[in-house]
């Protein structure tokens, strides 16, 4: 019969400490990788397995550790945490926050702070999509990237379909008759702006409507915003504009007025982030694309989960606003993944190994596009 001294020599460690690991009572005195080896040498060596389950399940504390760099501070992507907590209480498991600031040595000592509390999981937040290096601390832990990439591939990662971003807006001024249409981009280089103008171009392709570089004006936020969008209008005469997001769409708006254009008839234009302080406010209401933060924040969720229970444990669960519909159509999940179930969407994260998946986003129509053409 195989005894706790067997699976201590084999696993080189004392037997004290196999003992801290088959009673949960480990703490910050046994490393996680200590506490893997010690549970797979019990198996390896038949050790009372129904006494190795036990330890695992008295080890899960139920409590995911939600680690955000700057989200907190934006106007709209609380709905991360807001989608995260749904899904968490739906599965049984609560939050804990941490906040870094993008001081990394505060990132350090919080990621500390949530081991020592036993988290089973991680979420990785951003403040906005980009591919960004995953902390030594999380490599050894079930953790996905919300709103952003993991740089190396190596963990599941959850961000917005940006290039169908630029795709779908230019489709919508398209759909709507705009044949002239300007990309009123940022002056940033950032992965977003890359990928909506690509997605500008590629909805210009199909449209057999030629790509036209001047048509591409790019402007800095609250600094020439006013002043590009003047221009814009005066020497390249658009018939749509599709802006980088909503905070571009008020210069637009002032240019139009001040020329005696009408925003809706004169001239389409469509926004990007439904901040609701801008695109409810402007009049007319600005058409715009919302980002899926409250379906990252849950999908999220139920991918760290299934890393740690098994897919069967997330099977069936569903946002309660139903906001992912059929593949391909609005608020679907984005052409990277296999289903529209989101709960498939979360296993389409990898269930063999990490993969990245794009959201489709929502198209939120308003006043400031025409219908679309018959």
């Amino acid at each position: 019969m195989v005894s706790m001294k067997d699976i201590a020599r084999q696993a080189g460690v004392s037997v004290c400490t196999v003992s801290l690991v088959f009673n949960g009572k480990t703490g910050n005195r046994v490393s996680e990788r200590m506490v893997r080896r010690v549970l797979a040498t019990a198996k390896e060596l038949g050790y009372e397995p129904n006494s190795v389950a036990r330890t695992l399940r008295m080890r899960r504390s139920h409590v995911l550790g939600f680690i955000t760099d700057e989200i907190a501070t934006t106007p709209y992507a609380g709905a991360i945490m807001l989608g995260a907590q749904d899904a968490a209480r739906r599965l049984g498991y609560i939050l804990l926050v941490v906040s870094t600031g993008n001081d990394r040595e505060l990132e350090r000592e919080q990621i500390a702070t949530l081991r020592s509390h036993q988290v089973d999981g991680y979420l990785y937040a951003l403040m906005y999509h980009r591919r960004v290096p995953l902390p030594a601390e999380l490599r050894d832990a079930p953790t996905v990237v919300v709103d952003g990439e993991d740089e190396d591939g190596q963990a599941p990662s959850l961000y917005p379909d940006e290039r169908l971003i630029g795709r779908d807006a230019t489709a919508r001024l398209i759909a709507a008759g705009c044949r002239r249409i300007v990309y009123f981009g940022s002056e940033t280089h950032i992965l977003a702006q890359d990928e909506r103008l690509e997605g500008y171009r590629q909805a210009l392709d199909e449209a057999d409507i030629g790509f036209d570089p001047a048509l591409v004006v790019n402007a800095t936020e609250n600094v020439n915003a006013g002043e590009r969008a003047g221009h814009m209008l005066d020497e390249l005469k658009p018939d749509g504009v599709f802006c980088f997001n909503d905070v571009r769409a008020p210069a637009v708006y002032e240019a139009a007025q001040a020329r005696g254009l009408r925003v809706g008839s004169d001239l389409a234009v469509i926004g990007v982030d439904n901040q609701p302080f801008i695109a409810s406010v402007l009049r007319p209401a600005l058409t715009t694309v919302e980002l899926p933060h409250y379906d990252m924040g849950f999908l999220g969720v139920l991918r760290v989960v299934s890393m740690i229970d098994g897919p069967d444990a997330v099977q069936g669960v569903l946002p309660d606003h139903g906001a992912l519909v059929e593949a391909g159509g609005e608020g679907a999940v984005g052409a990277s993944a296999v289903s529209s179930d989101v709960s498939a969407a979360a296993g389409a994260l990898g269930s063999d190994g990490a993969l990245s998946v794009g959201l489709r986003c929502r198209i939120v129509d308003k006043e400031s596009v025409p219908p679309v053409l018959p």
